[in-house]
């Protein structure tokens, strides 16, 4: 049996060419490389600014802070995500308050938001899930009429778009991981996107101690003494994984082509099968292709996820719901029944692998062993 792994970066011998001249050079820290990705990825995105970070999760964390949000105040999210997005709320100081998500694309629903809004509200962050934007229109406009800061978490979407808008256009911050699965990567990295300069300012002192000067600064001019305006945080990204992601932003509709030539062998091959659903691309949207799910019956879905890795296919659950996991059970009492449409996402999903790298017939080879595990057949 053929292995397929779930996963296998995009990393070139032109990213490992640029990695090893900045190890070779003076500067590893927050430099030239990391200026040169900042400009770059600004241009891709469209936004104005761009300031590099350790993780999304640090983006998320800092935007909230340079926005405003902290202790007191309660921010909208769904519980259908990483622990990351709600975890940086509290980090924040912040309380997160979920609202349930679409049955059909599992993203936030815009139109169970305003019922979660109370005197304490002060932001949203929608997660554009699997890569598949949310409805960002009708929730700015929401956001616009109750006085709200909207901070996408665009951790799988840094191609998407919908309405004929791009990722971070209706926010006021769009935040994006570059971790080791993500569709460019760095092994650990993140960014945070706005067209706010005063944001973009205080991100640069947050994401290092809050001091005014970095070690670049501090280097490359004449000396000045630094201060600290703000107490921050150590989240600056460094040349070393600025350096992986540069070119991987030349290549980046390209590789999003062949995953898109992916997703549709799986969708040709699995759509209309009984025991399987799939989630919904909204129409006239670009969909970024992160992750590929499928959903199968609850009572399948575990025996399912371990026949396939029994069978060779590397597989993953994207994801338990947030607000049932011990931590938020404990802290903020929630239970099973309170966000129905994310528990039974939840409950049902297995994420297939889905990479550049991956070939026609190993697509083949995963939706084969699909349909044995459904069937019962999966043994080895």
């Amino acid at each position: 049996m053929m292995k397929v792994e779930f996963f296998r970066h995009n990393i070139d011998e032109q990213d490992i060419a640029r990695v090893e001249d900045v190890l070779k050079s003076l500067f590893l820290t927050t430099g030239k490389e990391v200026a040169e990705f900042e400009r770059k990825f600004s241009a891709y995105t469209g936004m104005s600014q761009t300031v590099g970070l350790t993780s999304c999760t640090a983006a998320l964390h800092l935007s909230l802070l340079a926005f405003g949000i902290g202790r007191g105040d309660e921010v909208i999210t769904t519980p259908l995500s990483f622990c990351a997005t709600a975890n940086a709320v509290i980090h924040a100081g912040a309380r997160p308050v979920f609202v349930d998500v679409e049955p059909e694309t599992g993203n936030l629903d815009a139109g169970r938001i305003e019922k979660a809004v109370t005197g304490k509200t002060k932001a949203i962050i929608p997660v554009h899930l699997y890569g598949q934007m949310c409805d960002m229109k009708k929730l700015r406009e929401i956001a616009d009429r109750r006085g709200l800061v909207v901070i996408e978490d665009a951790a799988h979407a840094i191609e998407a778009e919908r309405d004929g808008v791009r990722v971070g256009r209706l926010g006021d911050a769009a935040c994006y991981s570059f971790y080791a699965t993500k569709n460019i990567a760095s092994g650990e990295g993140g960014a945070v996107s706005t067209d706010n300069g005063d944001a973009a300012e205080l991100l640069r002192m947050l994401r290092l101690h809050g001091i005014d000067k970095s070690a670049i600064d501090r280097y490359t001019k004449r000396y000045r003494h630094w201060d600290m305006p703000v107490l921050g945080w150590k989240y600056n990204m460094d040349n070393i994984h600025a350096a992986l992601l540069v070119h991987q932003l030349d290549r980046i509709d390209g590789l999003w082509k062949r995953r898109d030539r992916l997703w549709g062998i799986y969708e040709e091959e699995l759509s209309g099968l009984k025991d399987i659903e799939l989630l919904k691309t909204v129409p006239g949207s670009r969909h970024a292709r992160h992750l590929f799910t499928i959903l199968v019956a609850p009572e399948k879905r575990d025996a399912v996820l371990l026949s396939l890795q029994e069978n060779g296919v590397g597989v993953a659950v994207n994801y338990r719901p947030i607000h049932l996991l011990i931590y938020y059970r404990r802290e903020f009492g929630f239970r099973e029944g309170d966000f129905p449409r994310a528990e039974e996402i939840g409950a049902r999903t297995i994420s297939l692998p889905l990479y550049p790298k991956l070939g026609e017939d190993e697509v083949r080879t995963v939706v084969s062993v699909v349909k044995k595990a459904l069937s019962g057949r999966g043994g080895n």
